[in-house]
């Protein structure tokens, strides 16, 4: 599975990668049907808060995109990677059904 982290008016930090790389460990039941999730932290220029962005590449390629908004950026991660992980199981029974 390829990762991409990219901030849009936000330096993504080293302990925010290292934090979406423990999260993301709910993923590995899906390494071998996920290609890509590219991942975008939006600081939002209104107000406080973050708009993250998941784009999920499945092998037989279908394109996914998951979203969230939050006021907390490490919340928001948790919340954008229990969507992920629910998409991936979801996508996955469609496939084994087939």
């Amino acid at each position: 599975m390829n990762l991409e982290i990219r901030g849009i008016h936000y330096n993504v930090s080293d302990a925010t990668r290292e934090f979406f790389d423990k999260k993301l460990q709910k993923l590995s039941f899906a390494e071998s049907y996920v290609h890509d999730l590219t991942i975008t932290i939006t600081r939002e220029t209104v107000g406080q808060g973050f708009h993250l962005d998941g784009k999920v590449h499945f092998s037989w390629g279908l394109v996914k995109l998951v979203s969230t908004d939050c006021y907390e950026l490490y919340e928001g991660i948790e919340l954008l990677v229990d969507k992920l992980e629910a998409l991936a199981r979801k996508e996955k029974g469609k496939i084994q059904e087939h």
